[in-house]
């Protein structure tokens, strides 16, 4: 799909993201054709990114949380998504509640709705509902029930990240989902999101918080899989 003529049906968007890295890899260049179109575009970061290192001793937690928040804010400047401030939840990376009588849970949806009202979203970016890493499917979890709250919900369409390398079969869509996948190009704007990738200095080697040599960086072979000119989403199938 032609990456022009499918933005300009999106309209107000906004993208919610488990971790600070996830809105380059897997729509980074949707965000950037959205806001080369004029559309608006803001982003809501769920979790507080602090466990991509937990044993770094130089760089606390309120610490790695700084700089992982400052790559989010830079990522969404190259992407040209800066121009709201984005809602940071701060849940707990690695802990992101994910039912309604999980602690913090109901609280973050109302924030989380209160946000798409604000910003009369007209889509919602979210991660895959069955995307292999618990915050991203706490995530969607999250989304689902801050839209089951809104008298007009926005038109969600759900972007790959860890699927690609982990999934299983179980966790691909399936008939009962309703959903279909898609492939939208994004070859203009490819470069721009090469570089919100590569702004989030603290996930590629040799990284940031380097006394902590079992901490997460992103693979070349995951990198690889984020340099092809089109992305991939899911949307409900239309009845």
């Amino acid at each position: 799909m032609r990456g022009d003529s499918f933005v300009s049906k999106l309209g107000s968007t906004v993208v919610v993201v488990p971790h600070p890295d996830d809105e380059a890899l897997g729509c980074g260049g949707l965000l950037a054709l959205l806001r080369q179109a004029g559309q608006p575009v803001a982003a809501v970061l769920v979790s507080d990114g602090t466990m991509s290192h937990p044993d770094s001793t130089v760089f606390s937690a309120p610490a790695r949380r700084a700089v992982r928040v400052t790559e989010f804010r830079h990522s969404l400047t190259i992407l040209g998504a800066d121009e709201v401030a984005p809602l940071l939840l701060d849940l707990p990376d690695g802990q992101v509640p994910a039912s309604a009588d999980a602690p913090g849970f109901m609280d973050a949806a109302n924030q989380l709705r209160v946000f798409l009202e604000q910003r009369q979203a007209a889509t919602v970016l979210v991660p895959w509902r069955r995307d292999p890493h618990p915050d991203h499917r706490a995530t969607a979890q999250l989304v689902q029930a801050a839209l089951a709250g809104m008298a007009r919900p926005p038109h969600r369409l759900e972007y790959v990240v860890w699927a690609w390398e982990r999934a299983a079969p179980e966790d691909l869509p399936t008939a009962a989902d309703a959903v279909a996948g898609f492939r939208v190009a994004i070859g203009a704007v490819a470069a721009k999101k090469q570089r919100a990738i590569a702004a989030h200095r603290s996930q590629m080697a040799p990284g940031v918080f380097t006394d902590d040599p079992n901490g997460f960086l992103l693979s070349a072979d995951m990198l690889a899989r984020f340099a092809e000119p089109y992305e991939v989403f899911f949307a409900a199938i239309e009845r």
